[in-house]
């Protein structure tokens, strides 16, 4: 029987990564809560001690598209297991960073998902990511346009900037139900919002970040 070679990653999602870190590669990646789902991320940092240059290039400016952060994983794990949060609506992702949840929503059988970035780096390892699992996410940076479209909404970690708070009364003005995963604000009691429940995970490739960053919590409204 012939090998299976793994896939390439696309010429320009790598070259986005490169301007970065050149010398830093893009796998396929499965991911541990989610080993259904692979995704193009940052090449075995987890087994290298990272020089020096490298280790301030990813704090000064991460590319967060090339992780996938403990609260996406755990959010896509739980739309894989609850599809009737997504069968048959419009689903917008709020700052999909690697798109894993919107990529689970269109597995789960959302009829429409849209990812929703400024970021146009993100928006891109979306479509590339998606596009390796298989499954269509159509890509958007006007979050009034995508919440007019959509049934529900959903979003993880995006609240690592306490600016981003205002983005919460944002998706209560819409009405449409929400689904939130965090795991960097501890005291996070969102209003208007019920704890579904915590799970434990890690960023992948793991960073080594705190403990407590490793504890996911969802929120949801009413369906």
């Amino acid at each position: 029987m012939a090998k299976t070679l793994d896939p390439k990653p696309p010429l320009d999602l790598q070259a986005r990564l490169n301007r970065l870190l050149p010398n830093i590669r893009l796998l396929a990646t499965p991911l541990p809560l989610v080993p259904e789902l692979r995704l193009w991320l940052l090449d075995e940092l987890v087994d290298e001690r990272l020089d020096q240059e490298v280790a301030n290039a990813l704090m000064e400016a991460p590319p967060y598209w090339s992780l996938c952060w403990a609260s996406g994983q755990v959010l896509a794990r739980h739309l894989l297991a609850h599809p009737e949060w997504v069968r048959g609506k419009t689903l917008v992702d709020v700052g999909p960073g690697s798109g894993v949840v919107a990529i689970a929503a269109a597995l789960a059988g959302a009829r429409r998902v849209i990812a929703c970035d400024l970021d146009p780096d993100a928006l891109a390892a979306t479509a590339a990511n998606a596009a390796l699992n298989g499954v269509s996410v159509a890509l958007s940076d006007d979050l009034e346009a995508c919440l007019s479209e959509a049934d529900c909404v959903s979003a993880a970690d995006i609240l690592y900037d306490r600016d981003n708070l205002p983005l919460l009364e944002r998706f209560h003005r819409s009405g449409l139900p929400i689904l939130l995963a965090d795991s960097r604000i501890p005291d996070l009691d969102p209003p208007g919002l019920t704890l579904l429940g915590t799970w434990q995970a890690s960023t992948w490739p793991d960073l080594g970040e705190a403990g407590e960053y490793n504890r996911v919590r969802i929120f949801a409204s009413e369906p």
